[in-house]
């Protein structure tokens, strides 16, 4: 593929991952279902934790392996949804956090509750890809990112992108549902043509892309027993509140969406996906 094309089905693929979070079907589905603060996988403690607890766990976990946070500490979130991962950093610790996403929609949900929790002053939103990050080098202490890279087809960009910014000794630390490393390419196939992707990444990938940009592996904790559970957990969440969903998402879009969810339970109970924390240092 020449570079022409490469960049091509990059864009291709921002905006592809830009219209679907736009669409009012996704942005009520995602708002609704997972409580309106997050969307990434949820560590669940217990099966009857809810979705909107489970997200938040992994926030906290994630946050607990980073060296003390400070008020002076800078966070840059990749592809930060609605939000609700700034604003418990925010509130918490008294940082400042750059909330970067590529979803006007979801940015602008992200704005109003940062006003409603009194924390726009430390929050900063703004409209824009992670392939392509709009600070010079050297600009944050943490870049932090939840479940947010598999929508790229320029990863290793990314992980790039994310070393550039960081400050000599800064910490990078993310979450990404992941294919395993021997995981046949076919067998993921209904999840790839779901979130119009040729591949995902994997764990071999994304510590041979961090390494080779200049960064050291300094943790990495696995919960892939967390995937099956969760999306299990959003299937029954979807199915129990179809009503409520009524008016609101098509019937088209829940139909696909629990067609979606079954290919994400079955990947990780046969194996075939894992979900990981990566903390890595610049």
């Amino acid at each position: 593929m020449s570079s022409t094309q490469f960049r091509e089905t990059e864009q291709c693929t921002i905006d592809n991952a830009r219209n679907y979070y736009n669409s009012e079907d996704a942005d009520n589905f995602y708002y609704t279902i997972w409580g309106g603060e997050d969307i990434h996988i949820g560590l669940y403690n217990s099966p009857d934790d809810s979705i909107y607890n489970a997200s938040r766990e992994t926030v906290k976990q994630m946050a607990s392996l980073l060296p003390e946070i400070q008020s002076s500490t800078r966070i840059l979130d990749l592809g930060a949804g609605y939000g609700g991962s700034a604003r418990y950093l925010a509130k918490t610790y008294g940082c400042s956090v750059v909330a970067l996403n590529l979803s006007e929609v979801e940015n602008e949900r992200n704005r109003v509750m940062n006003r409603k929790y009194n924390l726009e002053h430390l929050i900063e939103v703004i409209d824009g890809s992670f392939e392509d990050i709009p600070f010079p080098n050297d600009s944050f202490d943490v870049v932090w990112s939840q479940d947010a890279m598999l929508h790229s087809c320029a990863r290793e960009k990314v992980v790039t992108e994310a070393n550039r910014v960081l400050t000599s000794g800064g910490h990078f630390v993310f979450t990404d549902p992941m294919r395993e490393d021997e995981c046949p390419q076919d067998v993921l196939q209904p999840i790839l043509d779901r979130i119009h992707l040729d591949d995902l990444g994997s764990p071999g990938f994304y510590m041979d892309t961090a390494v080779n940009s200049g960064m050291s592996l300094i943790e990495v904790q696995d919960h892939t027993e967390q995937i099956a559970h969760h999306y299990g957990k959003v299937l029954s969440e979807t199915e129990k509140r179809e009503d409520e969903l009524q008016g609101l998402v098509s019937e088209e879009y829940i139909t696909k969406m629990k067609t979606g969810l079954e290919h994400w339970i079955n990947g990780g109970r046969n194996g075939h996906l894992t979900w990981k924390i990566f903390l890595f240092q610049n």
